[in-house]
């Protein structure tokens, strides 16, 4: 699930001694307005009487001591606890688009082909601030930015595609952005990095190429009652977050960052964080996204890896179908920023994610899932799946079974709407069969697969791999990446689906080996058991009922065909002419039968799915089969 991710300097936590700033309405002030009397009373008409007088005030204020743009103000920040008001406008931040200084773009920096920008330090960012960034904020304390609108639709600041980012605070402990627009970057809406403490209230960021909004490397963090839409990756994104609870189990002491009351929509995701660790997400919506929600540990240089203890509740993640992937088919997202109608609803997917997911957990621990409702997403509501340390560059043998651990799916309402409404998901709950302690609260009604989940609160044991059929999608969907227009073929994540409960069976590189299977089994037994019929019927029906199974909506068949196997392997044990072949055919038949049981009673205690054993013993099996057949039918040679 790559294109390229969030490059960014190295970066260290706060120390974590701050606090989530509070809201405040007093203390010292400067003001930003746009001069112009005409255009200012139309944008306040239509205000409550108060509101309006409070503007006129602000305004007066503003033409003889303050600003024209955000920026100057926040150059003349004085210290600690400063607020600057924003007054109703469109803030285009025109001397932030100036010519730097010629130092400025001959920065000694690594360049990021694939993203197409510097990896800056700290002091490159604040000696040369509008390199990248349409605002810069470096290093001040307790500063509140606010727009005095009667909405954030009042106060807009637009980058127009010129900056990677609209809004950069770094460094800035308890920062704090309310009431206004952010948009049209070619990266973040409002980025916040190395902050302990900040707050963002009533914001919108919409139309980004990557992210609404990003924290990273941050603690005491506040996003609320915020809304982002028309974004490349995530609307919303807590990367890299202090990781305070990372050796501790369910009790832990205290949240990094919180997400609530906002909503995200019409983004690629709803919300995604790699390395989002403790942060506490809920009472938002999201809805609407190609995927509702990620959280992953697949990409290098983010701090607090692997990904852990993120905690979901009472969320609504519904409607996650939008497909995007269209755009890169047809080069609309080929075309330059202000010619793709971003503004008009394209959204270009920076990453690949499956169309119609309502939440992926891609490699994480201790994250729990409790009370949401997840509805309406027609691929899969839950999806989680291990990721190898090597996919971020971690050689280490222990980081390669480091996810996915201890992650808990309680009391969540499936394919069900809070008024009581029939809309569900095509799966409910998939898990790819790999970590252990993991477990899942599902009813009788939930679509499960495989299915024979852990329950909870106990759990159970899982795998050092997962499924080789599931590895294989990840590890070709992963190879989707938007510069080069690639959509790999034999992923079915990037096509839209039919609605849950319309059968419409997808062919994907899953069905490959089970093919194959189907056709070697009807050749070898087919040579091998002609005198058997019942031995015969018994591994084509088998195989077949496997390859069936490898179609999304029939996975259920899975244990029948398994136990068919089984079954004609133990009666080719009596047929073979070889002794040891004979014992192989006998234990490939266990094996077979306990992978029967395996994906549908019961999962079994063993560190590796009874389907790798099968595989590997199958392909010596035909092999061994077949050099026996041409040996015993090959003719003698006569001599003399």
């Amino acid at each position: 699930m790559v294109a390229f991710s969030h490059y960014e300097r190295p970066t260290q936590f706060p120390d974590g001694t701050g606090h989530v700033p509070v809201y405040r309405t007093s203390g010292s002030h400067l003001v930003v307005c746009k001069k112009d009397d005409a255009d200012f009373a139309k944008r306040i008409a239509g205000f409550s009487p108060a509101l309006q007088d409070y503007n006129r005030q602000r305004y007066l204020e503003c033409l003889q001591s303050g600003y024209r743009d955000l920026q100057a103000a926040v150059d003349h920040v004085g210290g600690p606890g400063t607020t600057i008001l924003v007054l109703p406008g469109i803030y285009l931040e025109q001397p932030s688009l100036a010519h730097e200084t010629d130092s400025c773009y001959h920065l000694p920096a690594t360049t990021i082909k694939a993203a197409g920008y510097q990896i800056l330090t700290y002091e490159q960012q604040k000696s040369c601030p509008h390199q990248q960034n349409l605002v810069g904020i470096f290093g001040l304390k307790d500063l509140q930015i606010e727009g005095t609108g009667a909405s954030p639709s009042d106060v807009i600041f637009d980058a127009q595609f010129q900056k990677l980012n609209v809004i950069r605070g770094d460094r800035t402990d308890g920062l704090y952005l309310r009431n206004f627009i952010a948009q049209r970057s070619t990266f973040n809406a409002v980025y916040v990095i190395e902050a302990d403490g900040f707050a963002v209230d009533h914001v919108v960021g919409r139309w980004n190429t990557e992210y609404g909004f990003l924290s990273f490397a941050s603690d005491h963090g506040l996003f609320t009652k915020c809304e982002a839409y028309g974004n490349g990756d995530s609307g919303i994104y807590p990367g890299g977050t202090s990781d305070i609870n990372r050796d501790r189990g369910f009790d832990v002491s205290r949240y990094a960052i919180e997400v609530t009351g906002c909503h995200s929509h019409d983004n690629l995701l709803g919300y995604s964080g790699t390395g989002g660790d403790s942060v506490w997400v809920h009472d938002n919506e999201l809805d609407h996204n190609t995927s509702g929600a990620s959280m992953d540990s697949l990409f290098p240089n983010h701090p607090g890896l692997p990904q852990n203890h993120a905690l979901f509740e009472h969320n609504l993640i519904h409607g996650n179908n939008s497909n995007y992937y269209d755009y890169v088919r047809d080069g609309t997202c080929a075309r330059p920023y202000l010619l793709r109608g971003i503004e008009k609803g394209v959204v270009c997917p920076a990453v690949g994610v499956p169309v119609g997911a309502g939440v992926l957990v891609i490699g994480g621990n201790y994250n729990l899932f409790r009370d949401n409702w997840v509805y309406d997403n027609w691929k899969v509501g839950f999806v989680q799946a291990w990721v190898p340390g090597l996919s971020r560059g971690d050689s280490e043998l222990a980081a390669q079974e480091e996810t996915s651990h201890h992650n808990r799916y309680v009391a969540n309402h499936m394919g069900v709407g809070p008024g009581g409404e029939h809309l569900p998901n095509g799966i409910d709950y998939f898990w790819d069969g790999q970590g252990s302690g993991n477990c899942w609260q599902a009813t009788g009604a939930d679509v499960v697969e495989p299915m024979t989940m852990p329950g909870c609160p106990s759990g159970g044991v899982g795998r050092l791999l997962a499924d080789p059929n599931v590895l294989v999608l990840f590890v070709d969907c992963g190879a989707y990446d938007l510069a080069t227009q690639t959509l790999p073929a034999g992923c079915d994540w990037f096509d839209t689906r039919a609605r849950p409960g319309v059968f419409s069976p997808t062919t994907t590189i899953q069905t490959v080996f089970p093919a194959l299977q189907f056709v070697a089994v009807m050749l070898v037994f087919g040579l091998l058991l002609r005198r058997s019929v019942l031995a015969f019927g018994a591994a084509g029906l088998g195989s077949l009922l496997l390859l069936v199974s490898s179609v999304e909506q029939l996975y259920y068949v899975t244990a029948p065909g398994a136990a068919l196997l089984g079954i004609a392997w133990i009666l080719a044990s009596r047929l073979v002419a070889s002794p040891r072949l004979a014992v192989l055919s006998v234990v490939l038949g266990v094996i077979a039968l306990l992978e029967a049981v395996d994906s549908g009673v019961l999962l079994l205690p063993s560190p590796i799915g009874p389907v790798w054993i099968r595989v590997l013993l199958e392909v010596v099996w035909m092999v061994w089969t077949v050099a026996t057949l041409v040996k015993t039918t090959r003719p003698a040679v006569k001599i003399g």
